[in-house]
């Protein structure tokens, strides 16, 4: 896979958040550019660290600025850096099953072993779920990693705690009467559907639970980088770091869509498409800033 670097809207702004964080030391600007385009790069690609192409410096020295990162928790409060003015009317909440790689089993013991490291027996085999939160825009909000075999409610809560909506919507996997309790003592309402066998079966807004399509397209964004698509960490943090970074880029993408801008990832000296042009041409950027940032109310009238 050739060269990717960012571009230099979105490296400015995870500039000043690196500038402004007490626990990164950025050094030389060009250096740490380098270092976070490497990063960016193995989680698109998918490759293994030791063929990280020399231009984005010594794979082990990224690897091991990486790690230190990741156990900092740098990428997590990068994530909640971008995350600006999120459109709370809704909150949707949803999982999927990540596939590990066999290389992703041996965690040293004293670590705790494979059994601490959210890697667990599902029917899909060696799995690691990831529970994520999106808010009525599709953008993610919050995320966290459970095995594979772990049931969707157990984590719902934790998706939810803290933030403040009309709505709440997932599917069948979180319908049960704690968490539709702690829903509406927040002053929610469960978009929810039942299970076929409650007792008592409860009503829902079948038209507003077609907006968990949302959380649906989040996860198939993340996806297409291959090092979320499969997991290969052996720790869950590194793995829980790649989905925090990239959950950053896509809150940034967002942002200069919202700003009147098209953004996107390139390779070096290459230009927009001729399609990508005729297209940004013909709908207009204030269309895609309109679609992107009007509330969901007035878009359905």
């Amino acid at each position: 896979m050739s060269q990717i670097t960012l571009p230099e809207d979105q490296w400015s702004q995870i500039h000043q958040f690196l500038i402004a964080c007490p626990n990164v030391y950025v050094g030389n600007p060009l250096a740490c550019r380098n270092f976070v385009e490497g990063v960016f790069w193995v989680a698109r690609s998918g490759a293994q660290w030791r063929l990280l192409p020399e231009t984005y410096g010594k794979w082990n020295s990224v690897y091991k600025r990486f790690s230190r990162w990741c156990n900092k928790g740098i990428f997590t409060q990068l994530l909640q850096y971008f995350v600006d003015d999120p459109d709370m009317e809704s909150l949707i909440i949803d999982s999927t099953i990540v596939r590990a790689h066999p290389c992703a089993a041996g965690a040293p013991q004293k670590i705790g072993g494979t059994e601490n490291q959210a890697l667990g027996r599902s029917r899909g085999g060696f799995s690691t779920k990831v529970h994520i939160t999106v808010d009525g825009l599709g953008n993610p909000l919050r995320a966290c990693l459970t095995e594979g075999q772990r049931n969707d409610i157990t984590q719902a809560e934790a998706l939810t705690i803290g933030y403040s909506s009309e709505y709440v919507i997932g599917d069948k996997g979180y319908d049960g009467d704690d968490f539709i309790e702690v829903i509406e003592a927040n002053g929610a309402v469960a978009v929810i559907p039942p299970r076929q066998n409650r007792v008592q079966q409860r009503d829902y807004d079948k038209h507003l639970y077609k907006e968990r399509h949302l959380v649906e397209c989040f996860i198939n964004k993340i996806k297409w980088y291959r090092r979320i698509f499969s997991r290969f960490e052996k720790l869950a943090s590194r793995y829980f770091g790649f989905v925090n970074f990239v959950s950053a880029l896509i809150w940034l993408t967002f942002q200069y869509r919202k700003d009147g801008k098209l953004s996107y990832c390139r390779t070096p000296n290459r230009k927009p498409s001729l399609l990508f042009q005729i297209a940004q041409t013909l709908v207009g950027i204030d269309l895609v800033h309109q679609m992107s940032t009007e509330p969901r109310a007035l878009r359905q009238k």
